[in-house]
């Protein structure tokens, strides 16, 4: 089914300027009531007496309804129901004044006697209705279009806002989660006295924290970003475990540069050497896979551990966050258009495997 295209008048770009599309509307619409009408009253033969009732017409109409938008902004400030009364009340008194002046310039043009006419009067006062209630139906038509789109900018906003500050919680979770476990490691090395180790480990503590707190927490980073970073961590983790951490990444080279939310896969790979890595004397490997499907990338990490068979079920990190976590970042981020999976392996083995749409812009912040 086709869209239909909105009419350039109700876009918002178009009122962004409200005084100057008022007077845009004020002049095309009364240009076109009096080229309307005068095409009206010249279809039995052009002359001034028929165009020139017209032309005062359209111009008495014209100063009428800048008084009434006068009038009308300063009734929006009132009370609704006085403010109800108030425009009822003034549109009955334009309408009157409307008829009198259009009755009066009639009869100064057309009759040989000019004066008020009663007749006159009530012959006109109609169409003089019909013309302002019409003006301030639309009037209040387009106020409140503009109040109710004002008001779902606000709300988008606020919920922007919510959303930013719920990612940022989720993102900062992870560091002192992260900090915690790495200076227990340190100090742990430190009270075995292994001075250097400690001292190496440190330097790739700062080289993480430089490279991932450079970063805003809602930012979004390319995968192959994500996967250097992945690397600094597992150095940092190798200097615990030595050949009991055997990493391998597989990505493919047309997702690396696909975006998403920084830090979202180091919480599985810690998982996995808590759960995988830690309990076992011979370690275990841990694999991190992309691949590009459709207008997807799927992620995996897996790892080849005791699985859910052996051990308990794995449902969170030592602190509280970890698949929970990154479950509701995913939800923050991508709403349902995300997949959130975790797995037993045949064999022997844990994986969590996350699909999400395949976006090369930043949607908020570029990182640093």
């Amino acid at each position: 089914m086709p869209l239909i295209a909105t009419p350039t008048i109700f876009k918002r770009p178009f009122f962004e300027n409200k005084a100057r599309a008022f007077w845009r509307l004020q002049a095309a619409g009364w240009a076109g009531y009096l080229i309307l009408r005068g095409v009206s009253s010249i279809s039995n033969g052009p002359s001034l007496d028929v165009i020139g009732p017209v032309i005062i017409e359209s111009i008495v109409g014209y100063c009428i309804t800048l008084l009434l938008s006068t009038l009308y902004g300063y009734y929006r400030t009132q009370r609704r129901l006085a403010a109800i009364i108030l425009t009822i009340l003034t549109l009955a008194a334009a309408t009157l004044l409307y008829a009198i002046l259009d009755a009066f310039s009639f009869s100064a043009i057309k009759l040989s006697s000019p004066g008020l006419n009663l007749n006159l009067v009530v012959g006109t006062i109609f169409l003089n209705f019909t013309v302002l209630a019409g003006w301030s139906a639309l009037y209040f038509g387009i106020n409140f279009y503009l109040i109710v789109e004002d008001q779902i900018d606000q709300l988008q906003r606020l919920e922007n806002q919510a959303s930013t500050a719920a990612l940022t919680m989720l993102r900062y979770q992870l560091n002192p989660h992260f900090l915690f476990n790495t200076l227990n490691s340190i100090s742990t090395l430190v009270l075995l006295k292994q001075t250097e180790r400690a001292n190496a480990m440190l330097s790739r503590l700062s080289s993480f924290l430089r490279y991932t707190l450079a970063n805003e927490p809602t930012a979004n980073v390319t995968l192959a970003q994500e996967v250097e970073t992945l690397k600094l961590y597992l150095e940092i983790e190798k200097m615990r475990f030595e050949e009991r951490l055997r990493p391998s990444f597989d990505i493919d080279i047309r997702v690396s540069k696909a975006r998403l939310p920084s830090l979202l896969l180091q919480p599985l790979v810690e998982n996995a050497i808590k759960y995988a890595v830690t309990p076992q004397e011979e370690g275990a490997e841990i694999a991190v896979v992309a691949r590009l499907a459709g207008d997807k990338v799927q992620i995996t990490v897996s790892d080849t551990g005791p699985g859910l068979h052996e051990m308990k079920p794995r449902p969170s990190l030592s602190t509280g966050v970890g698949l929970t976590n990154i479950k509701e970042r995913l939800a923050q981020a991508y709403g349902p258009d995300h997949r959130f999976e975790t797995r037993s392996i045949p064999g022997g083995g844990f994986g969590v495997e996350i699909e999400i749409p395949f976006q090369l812009d930043e949607p908020t912040r570029e990182v640093a």
